[in-house]
């Protein structure tokens, strides 16, 4: 017998909304399951059982009395610790803000509540979301439900494990270099970078900065998406947030994949990948590339894409970290520290220099997009490796000369302002779960979402290729 916990949030908001299941159930069974899993996963790091249960009964009364219902109405949502919810002890990682519970929402949790969703909870990320390993010094460490001695990547790692695990139906997650593709590659889940702007935020230091974006994160495409339609808003605090004509359909119907141009790439011609992971890459394409128009494997020219990301994102991390740098770095782990030296290090001249090759990076990845309709990659260039390790520092028998360049797959698009969606797609080679990239430049989201929706029926069906399950359920 299927238990709430299990259902996709399609089918137990439409059962909801129908008064065949109560929220009181959903919730309460999803309680059940973190008390069952989490103490091996670690993924939720902040809960009010009590609150919890006081937003199911009041989402069950407003069924039953017959209330208008939000898209999400009654389902429990888990909240990235990099988010600040009402109640809920939001610390983003960090010893710094170890004692924080604030008393407002931010514009993003805001907006998911105000669609009904129950504020489940909050899942764990590294500190500031710094990082490919999902552990800090406040929770410690994350793991791989697929196998619990490895790590669930970062920095939406807690969300992902929690999802792969069945602990909530939908989370949110956000992505700068990879933030909430890698873990759900690496957990087997769904997860989706819009276009900047296109789930506005508030909160960030550097309103200027198109790179770290909000996104929803699910089971399913059809479920993330469902997410993504109660994030989608107009919040003029947000520089990006301008779509005041946006309209998204209400589903996903799919795209006609035979009419789609397809191109393929191992590494998008850039990313150090393990050769294991591109054997298995190669493998996958293999089983689904003729339902294409075409299928080429090429990739953009994304040009000198390592020094322009790691210029930028230094002086994106000096900008918001430095003043905790000066002040509170003994409480501060060694990613942010990291990432503060390395921003320090760069000169004017670097940061225009590293803006203006963004530029043609873009433009170089825009006009690839005249050609082919979607680009599909690998969604980490790497098995996932032991938690204990803070991330990878060699691939191939070659050294990587920065904790992040472990993560260039991801980083190489994200310069190029895209939107993404992370699809599961069966086993690697160590029988742990392997995830693609599907790529758009930004504005696209809708008819991206479409060829997601579509490429995700054919996976299914195969059983190499299927979303993997972990034992642990």
């Amino acid at each position: 017998m299927t238990r709430p916990c299990d259902l996709d949030a399609i089918e137990a908001r439409k059962l909801i909304g129908n008064k065949e299941l109560s929220p009181v159930e959903l919730t309460k069974s999803c309680l059940e399951q973190v008390e069952k899993i989490n103490p091996s996963i670690n993924a939720v790091v902040a809960i009010d059982e009590d609150d919890v249960l006081k937003q199911a009964r009041e989402a069950e009364n407003e069924v039953m009395s017959g209330a208008e219902l939000g898209m999400l109405h009654g389902l429990p949502t888990g909240i990235k610790d990099l988010n600040i919810a009402k109640g809920l002890r939001s610390t983003s990682g960090s010893k710094i803000y170890e004692n924080r519970v604030p008393d407002y929402d931010d514009s993003v949790v805001k907006d998911i509540r105000d669609e009904g969703a129950i504020i489940f909870c909050k899942t764990n990320t590294p500190e500031f979301g710094a990082g490919g390993n999902t552990k800090n010094k406040v929770y410690g460490s994350t793991t791989n439900p697929f196998d619990t001695e490895k790590t669930p990547a970062g920095s939406s790692g807690g969300s992902a494990a929690a999802l792969a695990t069945n602990m909530m139906p939908l989370a949110n997650g956000s992505d700068y270099g990879g933030s909430l593709r890698t873990p759900a590659g690496f957990c087997g889940v769904t997860g989706f970078r819009p276009s900047p702007g296109l789930v506005p935020a508030t909160e960030a230091s550097v309103g200027l900065n198109p790179f770290s974006v909000q996104g929803p994160m699910g089971r399913s495409v059809s479920d993330t998406y469902l997410l993504l339609q109660a994030q989608v808003s107009v919040n003029r605090l947000d520089p990006f947030s301008s779509l005041d004509s946006f309209s998204m359909p209400e589903e996903l119907v799919g795209a006609d994949l035979s009419k789609v141009k397809m191109a393929f790439s191992p590494d998008l011609g850039c990313a150090p990948v393990d050769n294991d992971i591109k054997a298995t890459f190669f493998k996958k394409i293999e089983t689904f590339k003729s339902n294409f128009h075409k299928a080429d494997q090429c990739e953009p020219d994304f040009l000198d894409i390592h020094n322009c990301f790691e210029i930028i994102r230094g002086f994106n991390f000096v900008a918001s970290h430095k003043e905790k740098f000066d002040n509170s770095r003994e409480l501060l782990g060694p990613n942010v520290i990291d990432n503060v030296e390395r921003g320090l290090q760069y000169s004017l001249a670097d940061v225009s220099w590293a803006h203006v090759m963004q530029t043609k990076i873009y433009k170089s990845f825009r006009n690839f997009f005249n050609e082919y309709d979607v680009l599909i990659c690998p969604a980490a260039s790497v098995s996932p490796y032991p938690h204990q390790q803070l991330f990878i520092d060699e691939i191939n028998g070659e050294k990587m000369p920065t904790y992040m360049r472990w993560l260039s797959l991801s980083y190489a698009s994200t310069m190029a302002i895209p939107c993404v969606w992370a699809l599961p797609c069966g086993l690697d080679h160590r029988e742990m779960p392997f995830g693609i990239q599907l790529i758009k430049p930004a504005g696209n989201d809708i008819e991206l979402s479409e060829i997601a929706k579509s490429l995700e029926t054919i996976l299914m069906k195969n059983q190499t290729t299927k979303r993997p399950i972990p034992n642990i359920i």
